[in-house]
């Protein structure tokens, strides 16, 4: 085919292209290791001089198929599925930053990365400078240093449902010489592909919508190849000067466009080994095959709740960035026209109390870490992802103390609205 696939024709048949005689559905090869003839060709494997498999950790032919799914669902070059979606954010940053650098993300981010950035990565001697998303650009540009490294934010926030002006952060990210990394987890590449509007590197927990079914743990990472890292030889000398470890290789140089997913492969995962089993990995192609039937259910039905909620006396508010009049609805239809996600947040007027007791008396859906499921699935992020912060760094991350929220599933709409009537009365 000569001309662009769409999206619909990718979820189902991207990655995986048999040939003749060769199984339909995606193999799952369950193998740690790769049988070779000759000890010649095993050691140009390990000097990536060659392309192949010889270990699981760096490579394996089911992986690989489904990292290139989602690659091409997001435009990208290369990507590598990781053990989670914590672990892609971890060595999206870590493949570029080192002791004594610097990283600007949005304060507006999962608890978990928060987590991370202000208390693991300082540890590692990696410091990580807050900024509100809706800041202007003159504000964004006074967190930049002569060692910051890149920025992070994520197209739609969780819990706090912030859409990202991925045009604003990306330019002020490129005036300072340095990529925007954006976690796509909630959008998609469905409702958005933030490569198209100057994201550099994307992230998945494909944990959540790209599997949907609450069956596997894993994350991705996507780079577009867009990135001129030899512009900023000197900022990013791990891609663009000799790596010792595989015997003076220059990444840049060797691999191109490739160049940062080679060496978050060669170098990360060889020596951290956050790799994704096969078996996970099959799982997640089986869910990537009707992304694009499930991730548009889950936005008509979470619209149809967030209008039930907002009409209702004892809901304090409603955040959904799909809802005419929603902070974001205006940002959310120039990145994502077609829909957001389908999850919501919302507080009730009885406040923490109040939350926990509605949660208590629903019984379709239920009361779950998990979210982006078929299933709705509800939490209370102050006691629970996000049970770390001071209510000051809640609020700091646009999760509000009473905050509920509530990931629509692809039940009946009217189920899902008749457990909440339920529940609140």
């Amino acid at each position: 085919m000569t001309h662009k696939r769409s999206l619909d024709t990718i979820c189902i048949q991207g990655g995986w292209q048999p040939e003749n005689g060769e199984p339909r559905q995606l193999p799952i090869y369950q193998s740690t290791t790769f049988k070779y003839t000759t000890s010649e060709q095993m050691g140009r494997l390990f000097d990536l001089e060659e392309s192949g498999y010889f270990y699981t950790r760096l490579a394996n032919p089911t992986n690989d198929a489904v990292a290139a799914k989602i690659c091409e669902l997001e435009g990208g070059v290369g990507a590598m599925l990781t053990s989670s979606g914590q672990a892609a954010t971890f060595y999206a940053i870590l493949n570029i930053c080192q002791a004594g650098d610097h990283i600007i993300s949005s304060s507006a981010i999962y608890g978990g990365s928060t987590n991370l950035f202000t208390v693991t990565f300082p540890k590692m001697g990696v410091e990580c400078t807050l900024v509100n998303p809706d800041a202007d650009e003159e504000e964004l540009k006074k967190a930049f240093r002569p060692n910051t490294k890149a920025v992070f934010a994520e197209t739609i926030a969780n819990p706090a449902l912030t859409v990202l002006d991925i045009e604003k952060f990306a330019r002020v990210a490129h005036e300072n010489g340095v990529p925007l990394i954006v976690d796509n987890t909630f959008a998609t590449p469905i409702n958005c592909r933030p490569f198209e509007w100057g994201a550099d590197i994307v992230t998945h927990s494909t944990t959540k919508y790209m599997d949907g079914h609450a069956m596997t743990v894993g994350g991705c990472i996507v780079d577009s190849g867009n990135f001129d890292w030899e512009a900023q030889h000197d900022r990013f000398k791990g891609l663009t000067e000799p790596d010792e470890s595989y015997h003076g290789i220059i990444y840049t140089q060797k691999f191109g466009k490739m160049a940062y997913i080679q060496k978050a492969t060669a170098q990360l995962m060889r020596d951290l080994g956050s790799i994704q089993s096969p078996q996970n990995a099959f799982l997640i192609n089986v869910g990537l095959e009707t992304l694009h039937l499930r991730v548009p259910k889950h936005c008509e039905n979470a619209l149809k709740v967030a209008s039930y909620l907002k009409s209702r006396e004892d809901v304090e508010w409603v955040n959904y960035p799909g809802l005419e009049g929603d902070k974001y609805y205006e940002l959310a239809q120039k990145y994502m026209p077609s829909g957001t996600c389908g999850v919501i947040s919302f507080g009730l007027k009885g406040g923490r109390q109040a939350a926990a007791e509605f949660m208590d008396r629903l019984k379709v859906c239920s009361i779950e870490t998990h979210v982006a499921d078929s299933r709705t699935a509800v939490l209370h992020p102050a006691s629970h992802t996000h049970r770390q912060l001071t209510d000051e760094q809640l609020r700091a991350a646009g999760v509000d103390p009473s905050m509920i929220r509530f990931s629509v599933g692809i039940e009946g709409a009217e189920d899902i609205i008749e457990d909440i009537r339920q529940a609140l009365e």
